[in-house]
């Protein structure tokens, strides 16, 4: 039951940066910015699991691993820019968050770019001439 741990010590962070932010606001930034990496640290683990499973599942189908690697790295951009996103959304500066949040959609449709290929060009192959 580690989302327990998460739950708690999120609460007891939390009531640690309200009691800080009066007197030293810098401080409760810093506090509630390392508790956020603290967390997801805790998760790079479950995780990794997550991704071993995948690809073995992706090869065991004969799933082109290059596709799953990139769904994989999409996925790590999306979640890596909403992190970032709401670490500077908590230090008040809802303008660069949301800056960030648009160069993580901007990266996910680069990145997308060859598996769009791909399916477009296989529907296209699929099509009567």
């Amino acid at each position: 039951m580690e989302i327990i741990q998460i739950v708690g010590l999120g609460l007891i962070v939390t009531i640690l940066t309200l009691i800080i932010k009066e007197q030293k606001p810098m401080f409760a930034f810093l506090l509630a910015a390392f508790t956020g990496i603290m967390i997801f640290l805790f998760l790079i683990g479950k995780i990794s699991s997550v991704i071993g499973v995948l690809e073995d599942l992706a090869v065991k189908s004969n799933v082109n691993i290059v596709f799953l690697k990139t769904i994989l790295k999409i996925i790590g951009v999306a979640y890596i820019a909403e992190f970032g996103a709401q670490i500077v959304r908590d230090a008040g500066q809802e303008s660069i968050a949301s800056k960030i949040e648009l160069s993580g959609k901007v990266l996910i449709m680069v990145m997308a770019i060859p598996i769009i290929t791909v399916i477009i060009e296989t529907v296209v192959k699929l099509l009567p001439t």
